[in-house]
């Protein structure tokens, strides 16, 4: 018999709470092994057998093991949705749109999140430039344009591009705030991403251990 699939995660991180809401919404429960990346629990022989870039959140799923927070989405969606396929189309076009926005979230939201965020856990670090502020602030502009004329970020329905995403962005609006008058929809949405009924406890409760830590270093200027 299968065991449940394996999650080497760390709640502080946004990509592992990207995949803890994806599991949520497709009701499916994981076995979870949080891993502490600055003590380097990610860097013992037995984690680089399973992932030698040595990043998380790596899930192992009876031998299948996915590295990557957005192939991770993408695969326990293929496999293991069982109400048709809306969080990660199968419709190509579909997809594509999924795609684009997911690729959007690796390329421009987290590693701008990292900028803000890495630096205070890493580095010493007890303040933030607001060139990184103002540089994050600027992903906003076009997360408004994708939510111009639907409620999600790849159309109608709520995908995993919306839950990758928001992991991103609910980080960066404690540290880069959103403006509600310049970003009507973007606020719009993650109030909507807020009401989802696992979205507490998928995403705001290691949100929170995440800001709680960063302001325990931050120096009021």
């Amino acid at each position: 018999m299968a065991s449940k699939p394996v999650l080497y995660y760390n709640s502080r991180s946004p990509p592992c709470r990207g995949v803890l809401l994806t599991a949520a919404a497709l009701g499916l429960d994981l076995d979870l092994r949080s891993l502490t990346v600055k003590a380097g629990e990610n860097m013992t022989p037995q984690f680089l057998k399973l992932n030698p870039l040595h990043t998380i959140p790596v899930l192992d799923d009876n031998g299948t093991v996915v590295s990557d927070s957005h192939v991770i989405c993408c695969y326990l969606v293929d496999k293991y949705a069982k109400d048709g396929d809306a969080l990660y189309p199968k419709d190509p076009a579909q997809r594509r749109e999924v795609d684009a926005r997911l690729y959007f979230d690796c390329g421009h939201l987290f590693p701008r999140v990292r900028f803000i965020v890495e630096p205070l856990f890493y580095f010493g670090a007890t303040a933030i430039p607001e060139d990184r502020i103002t540089y994050m602030q600027k992903a906003y502009d076009g997360l408004e344009h994708c939510l111009a004329t639907a409620p999600y970020l790849a159309g109608a329905n709520l995908t995993i591009a919306d839950l990758c995403s928001v992991s991103s962005v609910s980080t960066a609006a404690a540290f880069a705030p959103i403006d509600a008058e310049k970003y009507p929809k973007l606020s719009q949405w993650l109030a909507r991403l807020q009401a989802l009924p696992y979205y507490k406890a998928n995403n705001e409760e290691g949100l929170q251990i995440l800001i709680k830590l960063a302001k325990s270093v931050l120096v009021e200027q």
